[in-house]
């Protein structure tokens, strides 16, 4: 692709016009041409004043890179070529500069680009806002909740394979600096009824696909999934794959951006859990049965797919079995149980899978917020992004389009109003007159849908409300009485009388003439998604399940909080969040982005100038650009205005050493402009007319052509002269450079000759001098010889004297040696007669104890401490010795295996070690406490960020921490606490607040009680007289009591080099405040199973009862 263009201005070799206002003439044709010439040239943005239109160009263009925004950043936003930076750092710098709350207004209909708009604008933000670790892992989080939620609430339609099926407002928190400080998202109306249902040549939400394509195997046995997309009827296999999609992929990626966001593995693994009940949940089918009394009712044909989502659930089979087959209904103090027949069913499982994923997809976006939302609590800027769907018009409209022509309408008529206050606000600041603009105000179309009398909405809620039989048709009806006669409805009673009908519509249709347009709606439909009705025997039946996550969505199922108050419908739970978002939009500085679809085909270079007209139409935008255009058409601040036309004048050219505003009005006097085609403002100059302005461009351009031209003479004058005067020096450097290169060629011609008759004549006296050595030399050498000749003659003399003298010496020895052996063997006979039979006897001895450890060498058993083998002894005489060897090889194979332990292990061991001093036949809880290791942290309080407050709060390294329940001597009741120990202190702290209540040095801790039985209760005595003993000894139950007590004797041990004094009995005293209270333990049934528990009986006594 070619390089972009680099411009320095919007009217800089503009392709079409960048700003709709300046287009001229200005109709629809005129419009949609521009757009396509622009379109076609690559020029995806286009302006309407501040207001951004852009185009998908369904490809890449190389206008996001890092450069171009450093090219757009801190810029004018009329300076460079219309951008969605632009407008980005045009928000960013009101808001950290003046201090001015900002949103971004994102809207177009599905497949026009708006989330890939919100992706942008938060990137850019992120990128040119400040940096550090801390800013960037704010930055990373805000910007990873976005393949979060595309993942849950995006899906693929016939208009786009990315389609958000769910409105999104997120607001960005800044500091005073500007840096991010975390952010706030609301969602609006996620379309659930996917999760059941999609049209022909779409999908359900990604996440199904992504984690059927990317899961491993392990992980889908996990959640009973299988890869085959086709054995879940919930998925539809006409569009399973999409080109270019890879699910597989984005899993990984999901999985690793909510680990980025801040979820924990086991709540990852809740949702997935979740989802995977929800896909199974389609699988189950029901079968017609008939009962004694005539009633239809249905049963579970496979009860498998039910097992396996219980499994997951953790619900009781049982339970859900029967929500699925009748329904409860309470009225008063009364209960009524009916069945529920084949179509009851199917509606009821239908509504638990649309209810389960759309409170799922409610919990994500609330657990996104706690990770993402500011944690200081200063004063913060705002910027709110808002990417919600465009205005729709189908050839089958429902409840769902009327939802969100509904929202577009509040849009459409806030825009307007924050355009024209925008407008106002500019001409009161610069000193312009204002005019009233005529424009058309849909606020007649609004109270039609909201009024809260005689509103489209009011009276759905009304017909859902009131008791008898209750269809879509009687609630047309009602729309027919009460709305007949107001000019933007219509229906088969004409508006003119309620005596004739209009032929037109179809029956069970209404039309509405919105903005945008006319848009008939399908009735059929309306009431049952207003009341989202989900039985409440299933909502129980939620409630019921183990799985912490499902039981947290469905808390209307707790039967202690029951509310037989009919829950707000669907419509006017989207009305207050309209009319909330609506009022969060008021207080902030707005801005838009109006995204077109060029074609449906998601092709590129392809512009349907149909589909864009429509487009065109029900954004308003023509609308848009004759408000901005009923005053001024075109603005600019004196300084640019001055710099971009100085060159019209004389007296400005080439600098203006006045006020910016007297050069401009210098300028337009001399440019004999007329008075009425523009007006000064304070900082601003306003041009009515655009042809005034195109005016000024081609006075301009023409200008600059002459100004070239006079430049290029300069330029090639200098050019010339330039280049004579380099070759004059040229000559003159090169001759002087030719003498002195001829001199030094002669000077080394004479040099080399001289150095040649040299040479001969030190040659001549060298070989001379050599013919002398030489004949020296062989002198030398003939005496040398002759006299080594003669020392080697009396060597040689020398050396057989010698030898003759040795030869005699060594014989005389040999005989000297030969008498010397004899007389000895003749002395030892006489001395061997008498040793030979103990001499004997200690061979033999020797002999046996050699072949005893030989045979000990092949008969060695393993080097396990545990293993008791040993070989026999072989000889009587050997018992002692056999015995020492198996001592002695025992503890060396002990020593051995203690070598291999590492200082954790070898910790550890000694930990278990001492545990069984302390509580070996004394405690009954012990036995089961020996397999379990000793973790210490059982709770992640350095990952959690649950427990931020408490780590800042602790500085020592933890040795234990644990949950455990502090007993309460006025009623015997527990409260959960973390109990923390570390080298210097025990701590409890609250659970949920993490603060803490208790903290006690190991000095003033005496001794520790507990029982023998097996139960996991224990007292903590403290010092009398201590600070910490103020409110008494603590009285405490906790799973892992062997553990704890362990560890707080070696850890007071170590620091007091005092043994901590572990008292066990069936009955103890306890210090409370000024009172003593005997704890005693008795043996019982309980109701709650195995559970011990404790109960007071008087002031004086406290009685645990185990099982």
């Amino acid at each position: 692709m070619a390089k972009m263009e680099v411009k320095t201005s919007l009217l800089d070799n503009m392709i079409g016009v960048g700003d709709m206002v300046l287009l001229e003439p200005l109709d629809e044709d005129s419009f949609i041409n521009n757009l396509k010439k622009r379109f076609d040239h690559s020029e995806v943005y286009t302006y309407i004043g501040s207001v951004v239109i852009s185009i998908n160009p369904y490809r890449s263009l190389p206008i996001y890179t890092p450069e171009k925004v450093e090219e757009y950043r801190n810029r004018n936003f009329y300076e460079l070529s219309p951008h969605i930076f632009a407008l980005s750092d045009e928000a960013y710098r009101s808001l950290r500069d003046q201090d001015k709350d900002q949103c971004i207004l994102i809207t177009g209909e599905s497949g026009a680009g708006k989330t890939e708009a919100s992706k942008l604008v938060m990137s850019y933000v992120a990128a040119v806002c400040g940096k550090g670790a801390e800013v960037n892992q704010v930055k990373e989080q805000l910007l990873q909740s976005n393949p979060v939620l595309e993942a849950f609430g995006n899906a693929k339609t016939v208009r786009n394979d990315n389609s958000s099926r769910f409105g999104k407002y997120m607001d960005i928190e800044f500091d005073f600096k500007g840096d991010p400080l975390g952010g706030v998202i609301s969602n609006y109306l996620l379309e659930k009824s996917r999760v059941v249902k999609q049209p022909r040549g779409e999908r359900n939400f990604h996440i199904f696909y992504q984690i059927l394509s990317g899961a491993s195997e392990d992980f889908l046995c996990k959640l009973k999934l299988e890869r085959d997309f086709s054995r879940y009827n919930y998925l539809g296999l006409d569009s399973a794959k999409v080109n270019g999609v890879d699910d597989a992929a984005n899993f990984r990626t999901v999985r690793n951006a909510m680990q980025i966001v801040g979820f924990m593995d086991h709540e990852t693994q809740s949702v997935f859990e979740v989802v995977a009940a929800v896909l199974k949940l389609g699988n189950i089918e029901f079968k017609p049965e008939s009962r004694v009394n005539g009633l239809d009712e249905s049963k579970i044909k496979d009860k498998n797919e039910l097992k396996e989502i219980c499994e997951l659930t953790g619900i009781d089979q049982s339970v859900l079995e029967r929500a699925f087959s009748f329904r409860t209904v309470e009225a008063k103090q009364e209960k009524v149980s009916t069945t529920l027949n084949v179509a009851q069913a199917y509606y009821a499982r239908d509504a638990l899978a649309k209810n389960l994923y759309s409170r799922l997809f409610s919990w994500l976006v609330t657990r996104i917020n706690e990770s993402i939302k500011a944690q200081t609590k200063v004063r913060k800027k705002v910027m709110g992004v808002l990417d919600i769907y465009g205005f729709e018009i189908f050839e089958d409209n429902s409840f769902e389009q009327f939802i969100i022509n509904y929202c577009n309408e509040k849009l459409q008529q806030i825009f307007i109003e924050l355009t024209l206050k925008e407008e106002q606000e500019e001409y009161i600041r610069e000193g312009i007159e204002w005019t009233h603009i005529e424009y058309f105000n849909n606020a007649i179309i609004c109270d039609l849908i909201e009024n809260n009398q005689t509103g489209i909405l009011a009276m759905l809620d009304e017909e859902c409300l009131r008791p008898g039989t209750v269809t879509d048709d009687t609630f047309l009806e009602k729309l027919n009485q009460v709305c007949a006669t107001h000019q933007h409805f219509e229906s088969r009673m004409s508006k003119c009388s309620r005596f004739l009908n209009d032929t037109s519509l179809p029956h069970s249709c209404f039309r509405i003439q919105h903005y945008a347009g006319k848009v008939m709606y399908q009735v059929e439909g309306f009431v049952d998604k207003n009341n989202d009705l989900l039985y409440r025997d299933l909502s129980q039946a939620m409630w019921k399940a183990s799985h912490s996550l499902i039981k947290a969505l469905f808390p209307e199922g707790n039967p202690a909080k029951i509310n037989l108050k009919r829950p707000p419908t669907a419509g006017s739970q989207f009305k207050a969040s309209v009319a909330t978002l609506m009022k969060n939009l008021q207080t902030k500085n707005p801005n838009y982005i109006r995204c077109i679809k060029p074609n449906d085909k998601k092709a590129a270079h392809i512009f349907n100038d149909a589909l864009v007209c429509h487009q065109v139409r029900y954004l308003g935008l023509l609308e848009n650009v004759r408000v901005r255009r009923a005053g001024y058409a075109f603005r600019q601040a004196y300084e640019p205005c001055l710099e971009r036309y100085k060159m019209l004048c004389k007296q400005t050219w080439p600098h203006w050493r006045g006020p910016a505003r007297a050069g401009v009005e210098v300028l337009f006097n001399e440019l004999e402009i007329p008075e009425e085609e523009f007006s000064f403002g304070r900082s601003k100059i306003f041009i009515r007319n655009p042809r005034t302005l195109f005016k000024l461009e081609d006075l301009r351009k023409q200008r600059l052509e002459d100004l070239a031209t006079l430049i290029e003479k300069i330029y090639r004058g200098w050019k010339c002269r330039t280049r004579f005067l380099l070759m004059k020096k040229s000559q003159i450097v090169i001759a002087s450079w030719y003498r002195r290169y001829a001199q030094q060629k002669k000077y080394q011609k004479i040099k080399s000759s001289a150095i040649i008759v040299q040479s001969y004549i030190r040659g001549w006296k060298a070989r001379k001098l050599l013919r002398e050595l030489k004949h020296q030399k062989r002198c030398n050498e003939a005496a040398t010889i002759i006299a080594a000749y003669w020392h080697g003659t009396q060597a040689r003399r020398e050396l057989r004297r010698l030898k003759e003298e040795a030869r005699n010496k060594h014989a005389i020895a040999v005989i000297w040696a030969y008498w010397l052996g004899y007389k000895v063997r003749r002395e030892y006979r006489k001395f061997f007669r008498a040793n030979a039979g103990r001499k004997i006897y200690e061979f033999t001895l020797q002999r046996l104890m050699q072949k005893y450890f030989l045979e000990m060498k092949n008969k060695m058993p393993s080097l396990s401490p545990i293993d008791k083998n040993w070989p026999a002894r072989p000889y009587l005489f050997l018992d002692s010795t056999h015995k020492e060897l198996k001592r002695i090889f025992h503890l060396w194979r002990c020593k051995k295996y203690r070598d291999q332990f590492t200082d954790q292990q070898k910790l550890i061991y000694e930990e278990k070690l001492e545990a069984s001093e302390l509580f070996k036949d004394k405690k009954a809880l012990y036995p089961a406490s020996v397999g379990q290791p000793f973790q210490g942290a059982y709770l992640e309080i350095s990952k959690n960020p649950k427990y931020k407050k408490l780590k800042d709060a602790v500085d020592e390294k933890i040795i234990i921490a644990e949950v455990v329940n502090k007993i309460n001597r006025a009623n015997g009741k527990a409260t959960s606490r973390i109990f923390l120990l570390t080298k210097n202190n025990v701590l409890l702290a609250d659970q949920k607040s993490g603060n803490i209540k208790s903290e006690v040095p190991l000095g003033d801790v005496t001794k520790v009680s507990m029982s023998s039985q097996n139960d996991g209760f224990f007292a903590v005595h403290l010092k009398e007289g201590s600070g910490a003993a103020g409110k008494g000894d603590f009285l405490l139950s906790s799973d892992h009591l062997i553990e704890m007590a362990t560890k707080l004797y070696r850890t007071t041990l170590s620091q007091t080099k005092q043994k901590l004094n572990i008292e066990i009995s069936d009955e103890f005293l306890v210090q409370f405040r000024q009172d003593k209270v005997c704890v005693k333990f008795i043996q019982g049934s309980q109701k709650n199973g195995n559970i011990p528990t404790c109960k007071r009986k008087n002031n004086r006594l406290l009685e645990v009862a185990v099982p």
